[in-house]
């Protein structure tokens, strides 16, 4: 039973920890598992944390970007694949209310406070496949979409068509996950993120209407409406971090209790052997650097996010910055340290009951959908050139 069950004002963080220890006790099996957190999903539902980011006046808990995140990182701490897909229902709602009406945006978070919706994602906007067919008063998306973290076991989709006719636009709606001819093939099969449900789905003349399509402001249109992809990013570096705050944890509870000093050590005890303090000094540095830069870009974003449409393109600019270096650090320093903490656990620990190799794993495999070295050339032109980054749905 969750906290919201049974105090309905609990704080959000409380619930998010009592919600994270029950996962962490299914954590290893359902990661050799994959498939679909089912159970997990639900008990999110039940928490009332789908609402965590929409606003009081529709029936959410008004949380900023910043305490959206830290639930996020709760969740990575544990289980990054259930971080990845609360933090991407959170996108998802995002999206709406960056790219459609109030007209639309408003019911439907309204309705996604009410009846505890999950939203998935089948935007994927470098999948090209999936076209548009105009017909009187509606469209028609037919095709395949890869990487649709979190489709399965959801109530809405946004997804995205190429409509050939409109000189290749990308055409984004919002629509019901069990629309008919929306197939979600459940073959995600990959080393990290099991239960992320990232895998394909299929639109076999998919009705859209008018109002499903979010075409006012629309996509990137606007400084504001911009921002889409900056959530996305600091959603990512947010992961990565919890990702690495999880595996330090971890690894310093094993190495106190089970690891022990190598032979030709002086200590008597494993925390006193002076190569495995530097490792844990190296460690806590990295883990700091990593919480400054993403939780100061979590505040820029805040700020940017409260001033909505009057927002200037050198703030957002500003924004793209601050959280393109939290996230390059974030994965770095994350991969060194899930992958050193076998250095001071010892070759025990390699064994695959402890299973200390997912959150290596799960980081490795969501750091590769955005190569860090474009990263590293859009901070490079902003170091050298003063280039502020050109909004993508990756920058």
């Amino acid at each position: 039973m969750t906290a919201k069950l049974q105090n309905a004002q609990a704080v959000p963080m409380d619930i998010a920890r009592e919600l994270a220890n029950e996962f962490s006790c299914t954590a290893v099996e359902r990661d050799d598992r994959g498939g679909t957190p089912k159970a997990e999903r639900d008990a999110l539902r039940a928490s009332g944390l789908l609402a965590l980011s929409i606003p009081s006046q529709f029936g959410g808990l008004n949380a900023t970007w910043s305490e959206t995140f830290e639930v996020v990182r709760e969740f990575a701490r544990v289980d990054s694949s259930i971080a990845h897909v609360f933090g991407f229902h959170h996108l998802m709602l995002a999206t709406i209310r960056l790219f459609a009406t109030p007209a639309q945006w408003q019911p439907w978070f309204e309705l996604t406070a009410r009846k505890n919706w999950f939203w998935g994602n089948a935007l994927n906007p470098l999948d090209t496949r999936t076209v548009v067919k105009g017909h009187n008063g509606w469209r028609e998306f037919s095709g395949k979409k890869s990487f649709c973290s979190g489709a399965t076991d959801s109530e809405m989709l946004i997804a995205s068509a190429v409509d050939d006719a409109a000189g290749g636009k990308l055409l984004i709606a919002a629509i019901p996950s069990g629309r008919t001819g929306i197939t979600l093939h459940g073959d995600w099969n990959n080393i990290g993120q099991r239960q992320t449900d990232s895998g394909s789905a299929t639109f076999e003349r998919v009705r859209v209407e008018e109002t499903d399509l979010l075409l006012d402001p629309g996509p990137l249109s606007t400084p504001f409406a911009c921002l889409r992809p900056l959530i996305a990013q600091l959603h990512f570096a947010n992961i990565f971090l919890g990702i690495a705050e999880g595996a330090f944890e971890e690894a310093r509870k094993y190495t106190l209790e089970e690891a022990r000093p190598w032979f030709k050590s002086n200590a008597a005890h494993i925390g006193e052997d002076p190569y495995v303090l530097i490792h844990y000094g190296e460690f806590w540095i990295s883990l700091e650097s990593s919480r400054l830069l993403v939780e100061r870009a979590g505040e820029m974003l805040d700020r940017a996010w409260a001033k909505g449409p009057a927002l200037s393109s050198e703030e957002r600019g500003q924004v793209a910055v601050a959280i393109a270096t939290a996230k390059v650090v974030a994965s770095r320093n994350g991969l060194e340290l899930c992958s050193k903490v076998f250095e001071v656990t010892g070759a025990r620990s390699t064994h695959a009951s402890v299973a200390l190799d997912r959150h290596w794993r799960n980081l490795r495999t969501q750091s590769l959908h955005d190569p860090l070295d474009y990263k590293l050339h859009e901070l490079g032109d902003w170091a050298l050139n003063g280039a502020l980054p050109i909004p993508t749905f990756y920058s």
